[in-house]
C-alpha cells in the first residue's frame, strides 16, 4: 500500500502533484486524465494506480506491472506556458527527471535511449508515453504517463528489451513513496529550466545517451532506416546520418547494429 502520508512528506514542489489522487485499479492513468469529463484539470496533477488494466506504451505496446510493486502514474499538464515552442522536449525532461532521481538515490548508472526509454545496465527500467488533446489546432491538454518498475523481480511475456527493476539492481527493497516524491520534485525543476535553457535540458540529456555516435537502425512499421546517430536537432528529433547525409527522424524504434 502506497503511504501517502510519507510521500507528501518528501514532495517539494509548487504544482506538480500538489493535486494528487490515488487510486487501487484503473484502466489507464493517460486515458482518464486525458478525458476532460472526469473534472480533473488542475495542471500539475498527478494520477497514481497500483494497477492498470490497459496500461499502455508507446504504439499501443501493453505495458504489464505487478500491482503494489511499481510506480505507474500520468501526469497533467494545462498550462499555456509548457505547451508551446518546447513541448516536444517535455518528453526528453520526463526521462532526464526520471534518470537523474534513480541516480541520486540510488547511485545507479542510466542510460537514455531516444526517444523516452530509461536504462540500466543495458536494460529498461523505466519507459514514457506522451499524449495529448488539442481544441482547434492548439494542444490544450498534455499527459505524460511513466512507468518505473521499481520492486518487481520477475516479467512474464516477450520483450524487444529486457526488463529489469530497481531492487533487481539494488538487492533490497525501494522505498516508492520517496522515490515518486524525488522523481517529482526534479521533473517540475527541470520542466521550469525548459523555458529558459532549453539547450541545457538537451545537452545533459545526451550526455546520458551512449548511442550517439554510433551506427543504429530505425524501424517504423515494415520501414528501417541506417546509419549514424550524429546528434538531437533543437527539438529533440534524430539526425541519422547516412552516406554524408543528415535526415530527421521524427519517430522510430532505435536499435544499435
Amino acid at each position: 500500500m502506497f503511504n501517502l502520508e510519507r510521500f507528501d512528506i518528501k514532495l517539494n514542489t509548487e504544482f506538480i502533484g500538489r493535486n494528487f489522487v490515488y487510486t487501487e485499479e484503473i484502466d489507464s492513468t493517460n486515458t482518464y486524465l486525458l478525458n476532460k469529463s472526469n473534472k480533473l484539470s488542475y495542471d500539475g496533477t498527478v494520477l497514481l494506480a497500483e494497477k492498470q488494466n490497459k496500461g499502455k506504451g508507446r504504439k499501443d505496446r501493453v505495458w504489464y506491472s505487478t500491482k503494489d510493486q511499481n510506480l505507474t502514474f500520468s501526469i497533467l499538464l494545462n498550462n499555456k506556458k509548457y505547451l508551446g515552442k518546447n513541448l516536444n522536449l517535455i518528453n526528453f525532461a520526463s526521462s532526464l527527471a526520471v534518470a537523474v532521481s534513480i541516480e541520486n538515490l540510488y547511485q545507479l548508472k542510466t542510460d537514455l535511449k531516444w526517444p523516452n526509454d530509461v536504462l540500466v545496465n543495458g536494460k529498461k527500467i523505466s519507459g514514457i508515453l506522451f499524449e495529448s488533446t488539442s481544441q482547434g489546432n492548439k494542444i490544450d491538454r498534455l499527459v505524460i504517463g511513466i512507468g518505473i518498475n521499481v520492486n518487481q523481480t520477475i516479467f512474464q511475456g516477450n520483450y524487444k528489451i529486457a526488463p529489469t527493476s530497481i531492487k533487481l539492481e539494488l538487492k533490497e527493497q525501494v522505498d516508492r513513496e520517496r522515490l515518486l516524491a524525488e522523481l517529482l520534485n526534479n521533473f517540475e525543476e527541470i520542466l521550469q529550466k525548459l523555458n529558459t535553457e532549453p539547450d541545457e535540458i538537451l545537452k545533459d540529456w545526451k550526455l546520458r545517451c551512449r548511442l550517439i555516435g554510433e551506427k543504429i537502425s530505425i524501424s517504423e512499421g515494415d520501414d528501417i532506416k541506417y546509419g549514424i546517430f550524429d546528434d538531437l536537432d533543437s527539438e529533440g528529433f534524430l539526425l541519422l546520418k547516412n552516406k554524408g547525409r543528415i535526415e530527421i527522424i521524427h519517430f522510430g524504434d532505435v536499435s544499435i547494429v
